[in-house]
């Protein structure tokens, strides 16, 4: 027997068996993937561009990008746009940004056909307030990193925190599993870039010289945008 939050108006769970198990029976999904996916999304999309969520980098997503006469975004530091949301703060209005994440794209592109929204702690306020407007059962998504060695799900304490910054906002009755979450934000927002820096993720984006992108990352409520995903593409949430 397998349990799935449904007795609860908002749900958090990880990763894409959370994806699997919660999308069917929500109203609305949010995926949060903050180091840098969902950043990076409402970035872009605060900007009015449009942006295509894609697995990974390689020949397909080239191929996809020139499909749609779009940017391909590459990793961090290797080109004009990438995951750091830094290299995206004044892309053109209109621009179709095709970005790699196998953590972000890949739940993205999961859902179904259940409302899917990007949500970050940039846009935790506006992101929460557009997916309650589908429905009164939401999913909330953290979704944490990758290990090397196998690929399994390395839980991300900011994807937690994201997710906690989204759900204080969510009217209705919280799982157990969305209260520990709102705990984790609340217990970070003191000193939220601080912990962001310190955790696993952070630690990694300061060694690689992206320090800049955790201050953006940490931004809380700094754009007020709800991006969702319409025909494969994260764009602005339309008015309600």
């Amino acid at each position: 027997m397998e349990f799935d939050q449904a007795e609860f108006d908002v749900r958090c769970e990880w990763g894409e068996r959370g994806v699997a198990h919660l999308a069917p029976i929500s109203d609305a999904v949010i995926i949060v993937d903050v180091m840098s996916f969902s950043t990076c999304v409402s970035v872009a999309a605060a900007r009015g561009t449009i942006v295509y969520p894609c697995p990974l980098m390689d020949d397909a997503a080239i191929e996809f990008a020139r499909s749609v006469g779009g940017e391909l975004a590459t990793a961090r530091g290797k080109g004009r746009y990438s995951l750091s949301p830094r290299s995206l703060v004044d892309l053109p209005v209109g621009t179709r940004l095709v970005l790699p994440s196998p953590n972000g794209s890949t739940l993205s592109l999961a859902t179904g056909q259940t409302p899917t929204f990007a949500g970050c702690l940039r846009n935790s306020r506006a992101v929460a307030e557009a997916a309650q407007k589908r429905g009164r059962r939401i999913a909330v998504i953290p979704a944490g990193e990758k290990w090397k060695e196998d690929a399994s799900l390395r839980p991300a304490i900011e994807d937690l925190i994201g997710a906690g910054a989204i759900i204080r906002h969510l009217m209705g009755r919280h799982s157990p599993e969305a209260e520990l979450a709102t705990s984790a934000f609340l217990s970070a927002a003191p000193e939220l870039n601080n912990k962001l820096q310190a955790c696993s993720s952070g630690q990694e984006l300061v060694a690689m010289g992206f320090e800049i992108d955790i201050a953006l990352i940490a931004a809380l409520d700094a754009d007020d945008c709800a991006p969702i995903l319409r025909d494969g593409a994260y764009s602005k949430a339309e008015q309600m």
